[in-house]
């Protein structure tokens, strides 16, 4: 069975995909991970990612942010949560490095492509068992990954075209003057 995208790049010729079914590595901090390169020029995801393993850059947590701690290298991210998922840094290097592969043998420019989809879904998970105190059994189990991700050149994404500006009304135009209206009439009948 050939496992399918979740969507297809918008020019083919100049791009190149990758993907990697049922990873053992976390779903959320590959999530994240994944999200955190997203819009990145290759050569800076791979950069980005090197220094996340290395803790001079962090991967922001957006959605997930149940567990993680408060870091000052989040800042730069606009949010206060980060960590430095190793496990998912490197499954995430490693594909990127596989759609260079890619991009290189299609004879593509690979310094000026850019991570232009990036996605990661919940694999089946893995059944383990742990044994508990009086005879009890609970379930002990993995969540891992599927991980896809598209290269583009910057000539193939086509971004949304620019919303016109729309001039607000004014105050004097709204329910603001509405409502002074109301309050200036006076009673008169005493």
């Amino acid at each position: 069975m050939t496992k399918r995208y979740q969507t297809e790049p918008e020019n083919n010729d100049k791009s190149a995909k990758a993907r990697s079914d049922g990873l053992r590595v976390h779903f959320k901090n590959t999530h994240e991970t994944a999200q955190a390169i997203k819009g990145m020029t290759l050569p800076r995801a791979k950069r980005y990612l090197v220094k996340v393993l290395h803790h001079q850059e962090a991967i922001p947590f957006k959605r997930f942010r149940g567990g993680p701690g408060r870091k000052g290298q989040a800042k730069q991210f606009k949010t206060s949560q980060c960590r430095w998922p190793t496990k998912s840094v490197m499954a995430v290097l490693k594909l990127l490095k596989n759609a260079e592969a890619n991009a290189a043998a299609k004879g593509l420019k690979v310094r000026n492509m850019v991570v232009a989809h990036s996605q990661v879904n919940r694999a089946q998970k893995i059944r383990r068992r742990t044994f508990r105190a009086h005879g009890r059994i609970n379930p002990y189990m993995s969540s891992p990954s599927h991980i896809e991700l598209f290269l583009s050149e910057p000539s193939a994404i086509t971004s949304n075209p620019p919303k016109q500006h729309v001039k607000k009304p004014h105050r004097d135009e709204g329910k603001h003057v509405k409502r002074q209206k109301n309050r200036s009439v006076a009673p008169t009948e005493l």
